[in-house]
């Protein structure tokens, strides 16, 4: 029996990247899909859960290249479901954290077409997960903001720089790896030390994983020589200071654990 009514749309959150991080919901509603409209960033373990014979079409969107433009997809959308199929929109980490879902909610719903928002884990809480270091922590960081650091057609970032130069709060910035330098500098222009740690990490949560751990004062350099690959999600603030304990820690447990195996 299908989980749809005919015509209906599905906004799913496929995740940071890790298969296992998909909730229940998702997978089941992905299985019963007559048609997947699928991001670039949707691992190849996540579109391996998809049936075969399931009617795929990537709308991937890339730095200057996009498949189809937002006006294109919206309309897209709307078409496969009066045409009476069942709808799964993948989208990396979560369709509401900068995933442009509700502007596609907004598209489907004026053209009367049900629609519903399955959520999943953000880039920001996978990495978190994966690196050990936490967004808040106790007398270190009482709040999270999460930014994004891209503006469509290379228009000129305007954030608010003074209420982000906070020590107080963790900074995460999806998509900034372009405009790092620039963050960086504002930042630090308005209040933050150059000393504050920053994480930059690119496909957290599976095996392509990369890590550079930096400064708000060398960030900006360091990316340009470890190039990872887009989309970089920076984790700033004093929380990142944890990362080498926890990094230390993890080692060790596996040391011992290595130790114990041949005892």
């Amino acid at each position: 029996m299908r989980d749809f009514s005919p015509g209906r749309v599905f906004l799913i959150g496929a995740g940071p990247g890790d298969p296992d991080l998909m909730t229940l919901k998702a997978v089941r509603l992905l299985q019963s899909a007559d048609v997947v409209v699928h991001d670039r960033l949707v691992s190849d373990g996540i579109m391996a859960m998809i049936p075969a014979g399931v009617r795929l079409i990537d709308v991937g969107k890339m730095a200057g290249h996009h498949k189809l433009a937002q006006d294109k997809i919206n309309a897209l959308l709307v078409e496969l479901a009066r045409d009476g199929h069942q709808v799964a929109r993948l989208k990396g980490g979560d369709p509401l954290i900068f995933g442009r879902g509700s502007e596609e909610a907004e598209v489907l719903r004026a053209a009367g077409i049900p629609v519903e928002y399955v959520p999943g884990i953000t880039a920001a809480q996978g990495a978190a997960a994966a690196t050990g270091v936490p967004l808040t922590h106790r007398g270190i960081a009482t709040g999270v903001r999460y930014v994004t650091g891209h503006r469509a057609k290379d228009v000129r970032l305007d954030l608010d720089w003074a209420s982000l130069a906070s020590e107080d709060t963790t900074l995460v910035v999806y998509m900034g790896a372009a405009n790092i330098a620039e963050i960086a500098f504002q930042l630090m222009r308005h209040g933050l030390p150059a000393s504050l740690p920053v994480l930059a990490v690119a496909g957290a949560t599976t095996p392509e994983e990369e890590r550079i751990l930096s400064t708000l004062g060398s960030v900006a350099a360091d990316v340009a020589t470890g190039a990872p690959e887009a989309p970089v999600l920076f984790i700033i603030g004093r929380v990142v200071a944890l990362y080498p304990q926890i990094a230390l820690a993890d080692a060790l447990a596996c040391e011992g654990a290595g130790m114990a195996a041949y005892a």
